[in-house]
């Protein structure tokens, strides 16, 4: 049987019933595993299982460790060396200005520091979603819309020797700074969302050729100004 590459990650374990019943019971966890990997490893290439989608911060937030964990050891229980994660926002942090200056809020850093922890002993990534036109639309006083398009050409923001002509890397590296200050020094990011509105929003720069013209410039970018040589692995949402 032929395998299919999976391009974005299993849907995410996120509602009142799962998460915490996984976080609780290593044999909820590998029934879990058994109804929904097991059926589909020879036709599927798994990247990754996240515990949860955007539930940190939140009334979840301590469920994802425990649901994670369990997840790792159902899966290594039946040989399979699928990583386990979780995806959160860009808003777990508290500071993310400058890039470097990037840390965990007050209200997400305990849950954060310890997910981290976990990635960093089983090089796992992180999966962040990160939408500069959401920042771009808190701010548009402060950003430019060249800048969050990708359309600068020349150093917008100066964070010590690094330099960066576009907002997306920006985020991306303040995410990184704050991984790194929580002991992930080796912990790799994958950008699990990224895109830009064509329609709603502002009205003004939610359009067809704004959101065109920020996916072409997306993928033409490899690797970020903190971590230049490592590939950075982005998934679009969405196309339609």
């Amino acid at each position: 049987m032929s395998q299919m590459d999976v391009e974005q990650p299993v849907t995410p374990i996120q509602n009142e019933k799962f998460l915490p019943n996984i976080a609780a019971d290593p044999v909820y966890a590998k029934t879990w595993v058994e109804t929904n990997v097991m059926p589909h490893v020879d036709t599927t290439f798994f990247t990754c299982i996240c515990a949860g989608n955007e539930v940190i911060p939140g009334d979840l937030a301590n469920y994802v460790l425990p649901a994670m964990k369990k997840l790792d050891a159902a899966l290594k229980a039946v040989g399979r060396k699928i990583h386990v994660s979780t995806v959160v926002p860009s808003n777990v942090l508290g500071t993310s200005y400058p890039p470097s200056a990037g840390e965990f809020s007050a209200a997400t850093a305990p849950v954060m520091e310890a997910i981290v922890a976990f990635l960093e002993a089983e090089s796992y990534p992180l999966l962040v979603n990160v939408y500069p036109y959401f920042a771009y639309l808190d701010s548009p006083v402060d950003i430019s819309l060249d800048y969050a398009l990708f359309n600068s050409n020349k150093v917008v923001v100066k964070d010590g020797e690094l330099g960066y002509k576009n907002l997306f890397l920006s985020m991306v590296d303040a995410v990184y700074a704050a991984v790194e200050k929580a002991g992930g020094s080796t912990v790799r990011i994958v950008v699990s969302e990224t895109g830009w509105p064509s329609a709603g929003g502002d009205g003004v720069a939610a359009t067809i050729d704004n959101a065109r013209m920020y996916n072409i410039n997306l993928i033409s970018h490899s690797g970020t100004p903190r971590r230049p040589g490592e590939n950075l692995e982005t998934y679009i949402f969405a196309f339609v």
